[in-house]
């Protein structure tokens, strides 16, 4: 990856890849794992809530197409950044809300943002998204790799992915690739 990145832990990262795919400007996303203890941690690990790891996604954007401020009002507007430790029906702290930012910039930026969701009042509640330095990535296994494109018939796909990825085009239809 030559191009700037960010690394964003919105619950399920078949959720999160699946959205951010489809943004201009974004040239890769891979699920992964970040904000852990354990080296190379396995899916099942990480779910074991043992290593500390949440399920994140790194992108590799090119800045004067998208900017990182955009990224993270996706990121915002495309999870409940108010619940703790969970996404829905998903439940542990590999699926917080978190930003992993990768410089001093990244980190006003995630910020800035998050007041302005704040202050905006689009939420009820707090929200409760860290923002954290980055320190490590690990992709996860393969088969989670472009798991919805590969997947959509599975039912997790069909009644999870499938709806969020629906409401996610029509709120940001000016920003998405051709298709």
């Amino acid at each position: 990856m030559g191009r700037p990145l960010a690394t964003f832990g919105a619950g399920c990262f078949w959720c999160s890849e699946a959205i951010f795919k489809q943004l201009r400007g974004v040239t890769a996303v891979i699920s992964g794992y970040a904000g852990g203890s354990m080296p190379n941690p396995t899916y099942e690990q990480v779910c074991s809530d043992q290593t500390g790891h949440a399920e994140v996604i790194q992108i590799e954007f090119d800045p004067e197409i998208i900017s990182y401020q955009q990224l993270v009002e996706v990121f915002f507007l495309t999870h409940d950044p108010t619940q703790l430790n969970r996404q829905d029906n998903d439940v542990g702290a590999q699926y917080r809300s978190v930003i992993f930012y990768h410089h001093e910039a990244q980190q006003a930026a995630a910020e800035a943002v998050k007041q302005k969701i704040e202050a905006e009042g689009i939420y009820d509640r707090p929200l409760v998204t860290e923002i954290v330095p980055f320190d490590q990535f690990y992709p996860a296994e393969n088969y989670h790799q472009n798991y919805f494109a590969n997947n959509p018939d599975q039912p997790y796909c069909q009644t999870v992915i499938s709806p969020k990825v629906a409401k996610f085009r029509k709120k940001f239809i000016s920003i998405l690739k051709s298709p």
